[in-house]
Parts: C-alpha cells; sequence; structure tokens
C-alpha cells in the first residue's frame, strides 16, 4: 500500500500568527498614549479654566466676562504701551491723566482695599460720577401727631436738613516693574498690579479716614469738633466724648467708662457697633479685668469672626492714636451710620517707561473723599482726668 504525504490541516504558518500578535499589541500601545494624550490636552484645559475662574470679581459678574478687554489692555497698553490697544477703554485720555482700568482690574482693587483698609470695611462707601458729592442729612424729624379719626390735621414743623460734602483728593500710588517681569508672559501682571496699587492706596487712606485734615483729602472723624455734651444738647456735627477718668492712661476704671461709652451711644446705633483702636492700645485693654478678675476682652470663639470688647467687635486700625494725655485712643461707634466715604470710579492709570528706565511705573489715581456723616452714631474716649 503506498504512503500518502499529510498536509498541514491549520492552513496558516506559525510565524505569521506571531507577527499577527505583536502587531495587534502595537497597535493597542499607540491607542492607550493616544487616549492619554488626549486626557491630558483635556487636563489643561480645565486647569485654565479653573485658574481663570478662581480671580477676585466682583458684583457677581462671571469671571470671564469682558476678557477681550483685560487682555488688550494688560497685553498692549500694560506690557507693551500700545495706546492703539484702548478702542473699548471708555473715560479718561492720557491728557486727563490716565485710562480708566478695566472693570475685572478695579474690582480686584476695591476687594483688597475693603480687606486691608479697616475704616473702609466698616464705614457706608458710595461711588459717584462726578468729583463732587453732596448728600442731606435730616438735623430734626418730621413732626407728628395723634388726632381723631374726624378731626383736622394741624400742619406739622418743618424738618430742617444740613448738606454732607466730604471733602475728596487725588490718592495716587507709583509701583514700578522691571521690563523683564513684563515681557515675562507667565507673570500676573493684572493681580500684581491690582494688588500694588490697593496695598498703597490703603496705607494713605486708613490714615485719613481717621485724622485727615480734609485739605484735599478726606476729613477724619478724629478732625471734627467735640464736646461731652450728650445727643440732643450737641451742635449737629460735634461727636461726644467720655473722659477715661486718668490723665495720662486708661486707669483701673477703664470698664466702668467703656460701659458708659457704650450706653452714650442710642440703641439703634448700637445693632452694628464696633470698637477701634491700634494695636498698642488693645494690647493695654486685654490684660485689664473686672473686679471680680474676668477679663474685658474676649478672643474670637470662631476662626474669622473678630475678637469682642464687652460683647462688641474691636477692629484695629493702627492710625487711631497712642494712650497718652489728651488723646482719643479708642472709639466706640457704628461706622455704617456715622462716616461717609465717596469716592469717584474707576481707577485712572498712566504708564511711564521714561521717568525712572528701566523700570516702567504705573501711576494710579483715585479720588475719594470721606466725613463723620451721623456724628451721633460714634462716640470717643478721650484720656483725662
Amino acid at each position: 500500500m503506498e504512503n500518502t504525504p499529510t498536509t498541514n490541516t491549520a492552513g496558516a504558518n506559525p510565524l505569521d500568527a506571531s507577527f499577527d500578535i505583536v502587531a495587534r499589541q502595537d497597535q493597542a500601545e499607540a491607542d492607550i498614549t493616544g487616549l492619554r494624550t488626549d486626557v491630558d490636552d483635556v487636563k489643561a484645559r480645565l486647569d485654565k479654566v479653573a485658574r481663570a475662574a478662581s480671580r477676585p470679581v466682583m458684583g457677581g459678574a462671571s469671571p470671564l466676562a469682558d476678557t477681550t478687554e483685560v487682555k488688550s489692555f494688560v497685553d498692549g497698553y500694560l506690557r507693551r504701551g500700545r495706546e492703539t490697544e484702548l478702542k473699548s477703554i471708555s473715560g479718561i485720555s492720557p491728557a486727563d491723566g490716565g485710562y480708566a482700568v478695566p472693570r475685572q482690574i478695579d474690582a480686584i482693587i476695591a476687594a483688597e482695599l475693603v480687606n486691608i483698609s479697616p475704616i473702609r470695611a466698616i464705614a457706608q462707601v458710595v461711588q459717584t460720577g462726578t468729583s463732587g458729592y453732596r448728600k442731606l442729612v435730616s438735623t430734626s424729624g418730621i413732626a407728628s401727631g395723634w388726632v381723631s379719626e374726624t378731626a383736622g390735621r394741624p400742619e406739622t414743623n418743618t424738618p430742617t436738613f444740613t448738606e454732607i460734602a466730604p471733602p475728596a483728593g487725588d490718592l495716587y500710588a507709583n509701583p514700578a516693574a522691571s521690563q523683564t517681569m513684563l515681557d515675562d508672559s507667565a507673570f500676573d501682571l493684572e493681580s500684581w498690579l491690582a494688588n500694588e496699587i490697593a496695598i498703597e492706596f490703603a496705607r494713605a487712606e486708613g490714615s485719613a479716614f481717621v485724622s485727615g485734615t480734609g485739605v484735599n483729602q478726606p476729613e477724619g472723624f478724629l478732625t471734627g469738633p467735640k464736646a461731652t455734651a450728650e445727643d440732643g444738647v450737641r451742635a449737629f456735627g460735634v461727636t461726644q466724648y467720655i473722659g477715661s477718668g486718668n490723665a495720662t492712661g486708661l486707669g483701673t476704671a477703664l470698664d466702668g467708662k467703656l460701659i458708659d461709652l457704650i450706653h452714650s451711644l442710642k440703641s439703634g446705633h448700637r445693632q452694628g457697633a464696633v470698637f477701634v483702636m491700634n494695636s498698642a492700645t488693645l494690647a493695654n485693654v486685654r490684660k485689664l479685668k473686672t473686679a471680680d478678675g474676668a477679663f474685658l476682652w474676649q478672643p474670637g470663639l470662631v476662626e474669622g469672626q473678630p475678637d469682642r470688647l464687652l460683647g462688641y467687635p474691636v477692629i484695629e486700625a493702627e492710625d487711631m492714636p497712642d494712650v497718652a494725655g489728651g488723646a482719643f485712643p479708642i472709639a466706640f461707634g457704628n461706622f455704617r451710620h456715622g462716616y461717609l466715604i465717596a469716592e469717584h470710579s474707576p481707577t485712572r492709570l498712566l504708564r511711564d517707561p521714561f521717568t525712572n528706565k528701566p523700570f516702567v511705573h504705573f501711576y494710579a489715581t483715585k479720588r475719594i473723599g470721606g466725613k463723620v456723616l451721623d456724628s451721633n452714631a460714634i462716640k470717643l474716649l478721650k484720656i483725662e482726668a
């Protein structure tokens, strides 16, 4: 019987199968690499959006609103000095002292000012469209009375008003940056500039709101006339003060004087009232105790809440005077009712690359005024026997 040759029933070469497996593995790895690249690209875009969203904004506006205006202002004018990039910037021309900064940058400045400037954070702040601001304040209530249903209504007395016109001045700051910093695209120019301007503004206005002269600057709440007469007896605009009982310091009976200070304020003003003093005075107050050994000062129980003195928040304002004979180191009152800050927005900015080469200065100005609005809403402690 003749033998017949056998054939491979698999119909495929083993080497071809091995090459096919390797090709499939290479394709899978390529697909995985592509997916990783896509994921990294999406993550980078999300990170960019998150950074933009984390920038401070004001008034509930979208963080990404007006990005074209801001980019034109920052990259065109601030970095390179191109005035042709400012078509969308409304307001002031260079001849008038600078360009009006975009709302986003002005919002960052405003937010920083509230955080840094203690009096601004507790006072009444109004935005004005003109350099002057006036407000009518009633100095006597409208008369009223009781009558029967059918009786005639007698004419009431005419109320009297006083005009409050906060003295104002141009507050300026002049931060500088090197051209190398401006050429660095990773340098967050708008945040740096807003913070620098806010810090300088806060230092200057903090002093003016407390003891400003009212000449080309706000009039501080310690500057106006003062008297010991109670509300209703003093003339409008005169602030009441209470003596400390000690000619040189706070004395040992300060708790009683502070209680008198608190209750010299009408109950309507005590809702929202605060103590204002500098850190040196606060250090002295923190050491004082009542007759039964309890401290007058109480630390804030929750993070972010101010410390308290006899139940009222304490605001540290370093421009308040130190404890000394004849000084007014402690103020107590409702500053939202008692002190008015009027500012003409927005901030103006002028780029100056010539004065101090190789540095570029950014000359920022803003017109700000301030004055006591209601002298009944603020009380002072004077160091005197």
